[in-house]
Parts: C-alpha cells; structure tokens; sequence
C-alpha cells in the first residue's frame, strides 16, 4: 500500500512585529529569516521548506500589513497580494498584547478564502493565565471561522498543533522542491539579510528604514568567502551616521554581520561594506528594481 504524500503553500500574513518571522524560524528549527523588533524589518516574501517522508510544506513569510507610503511600500504590498493568491492554508497571526481591532481590520481586508489559523503570539507576556484563557474565548467568538490558538514564537509554546492542523488541508501531490531545499532564495540574498538585520540592530531613528543592502562581489574561495556589499542610504548625512566617528560604526556593523555569515554559510569570511547615497530610493523603480524589489 502506497504512502500518501502532501504537499503545499502556507502563507503568514499580520501586522508589522507579529512575530511572523520568527514563527517561520520556529518551524523550520532553524535561522532563516531575519529578525527585530523594530516594524518593517521583514521587505521580501520568503519561502521556508519543511521537507518530511510524507509531506512537503512550503512556508511563506510575508511583510507587515501596512499603508504605503512609498514606492517600496506598495511592493512590499503586492508580496502580499500575491501571497493571498496560492495559499493552500493561510496563518493569521496577531501579537495578543495588541487591540483586537488591529487584526480584525486586516482580515477584513485580506478576504481569506482558504483555511485559516488565527495565531495570538506573544502569549508568554501575558502573566495571567486567566487573560490568556480570556483572550482565547473573546477571539474565537470574534473569528469563528478561523482555528484560534494562543502561542509563543519566542518560547515554542503550542507550536507542536500547527503541523497537524495543516496536514488535514494539504492536497496529495509530490514534493515542489528537492528534499534538501530549505528556501528558493540565494546565498547572496540571505547574506543582504543578514547585513540588514544588524543594522536595524545598531542604529536608531529612520536609518534602518532608509537602507538598503546589495552584494556587489561574493567569491567562494576554498577557505574563507570574500564579501563586498553596498549600503544604500538616501542622504549624506545617514552616511555620516552610519560610518561613525572614524569609521567606528562602520566597523562595529562589518563585526557583527561577519559573525552572523560566517554562522550561516559555516565558513570563514571576509567582508568589506561601502555607504553610498541614493536619494529618492524607496521611490524610484530602477532603483527598486536593481536592489531586489521587483
């Protein structure tokens, strides 16, 4: 007798600082995608494949629902939309220390027409088990077509209920992607990332917001990985800010980014970073285009 085998797309979609990526990370077990806890951390939709014998689930995380204001906001958007159009399950997810009105807002507008699970993250914060409990029936009887259930990103808490649920709506088919296969993103990309995430790390105000990452050179030789990568800003004076007093900021980013790449691609590297300034970059389209956001 032939084992059925599932597979299938399970798209996140939320709020800005949800939790949506560090769910993805959960599931996986392992650091794909970046993290922070400053809003708009997360630009691009990024695929996670969680490959087993009986099923292939192709995970989704998506940027933060928000109002654009920028040529790069409505791209952001558009990830969304295309999202929303091959899911075979969708997960919801809500930080439960927030206004019930932000997620209803949003899943009025998303119109989820394929099963769905409402996740209440970040339930750890809440000390009393009575406003957990409370919070779960209030959301259920707001959402009674969605499966709600508490969790925690952070901690793992209820994670293990997830893949169950899914697996009941996955259709029979082979796998999408070979079984090795953990994203359809590139080394090059991944390194961009982690550049990013560190710079939303060490810097405050609108710098993280006005960056943005392109390798120029990446060079695999047989003992260390040679890195160059432009940071892209809109005015001179980030580019002051972001270089530091002697380059000691500049130096302290390169530092930490290089810890963060050589963890991921399990290699030695050596990297260099370049500031240059592009004013109007979040709304010009070549540039968008040239750094990714197509």
């Amino acid at each position: 007798m032939s084992v059925v085998h599932k597979a299938g797309f399970v798209n996140i979609f939320g709020p800005p600082n949800a939790g949506k990526s560090t769910l993805l990370n959960a599931l996986l077990g392992e650091y794909l995608v970046i993290t922070s806890p400053k809003v708009q951390t997360t630009r691009h939709r990024i695929l996670g494949i969680l490959t087993e014998p009986d099923y292939q689930i192709v995970f989704s995380d998506t940027p933060g629902i928000i109002e654009p204001k920028y040529e790069l906001h409505k791209k952001m958007m558009l990830q969304v939309k295309s999202a929303l159009e091959d899911a075979d399950v969708a997960i919801l997810m809500h930080d439960i220390t927030q206004p019930i009105e932000e997620i209803e807002a949003i899943a009025a507008g998303l119109k989820l027409k394929v099963p769905t699970i409402l996740l209440l993250n970040k339930s750890d914060l809440l000390k009393d088990k009575k406003d957990v409990t409370d919070n779960l029936k209030l959301y259920k009887q707001k959402f009674p077509k969605y499966l709600v259930q508490t969790i925690s990103a952070v901690t793992k808490s209820n994670l293990d209920k997830l893949i169950p649920f899914i697996l009941q709506y996955l259709p029979e088919a082979p796998a999408f992607y070979p079984g090795e296969s953990v994203s359809d993103r590139s080394t090059r990309f991944f390194v961009s990332e982690l550049i990013r995430e560190q710079i939303y790390s060490l810097y405050k105000e609108e710098i993280p917001y006005h960056a943005a990452v392109m390798i120029q050179a990446y060079e695999e030789k047989p003992n260390i990985h040679v890195i160059k990568a432009d940071i892209i800003v809109t005015r001179e004076t980030q580019k002051v800010i972001l270089i530091g007093k002697g380059g000691s900021l500049i130096k302290q980013l390169g530092i930490e980014a290089r810890k963060k790449i050589e963890a991921f691609v399990g290699m030695k590297v050596h990297l260099e970073l370049f500031v240059k300034v592009r004013p109007k970059w979040r709304d010009t389209e070549n540039h968008l285009k040239e750094y990714g956001y197509n």
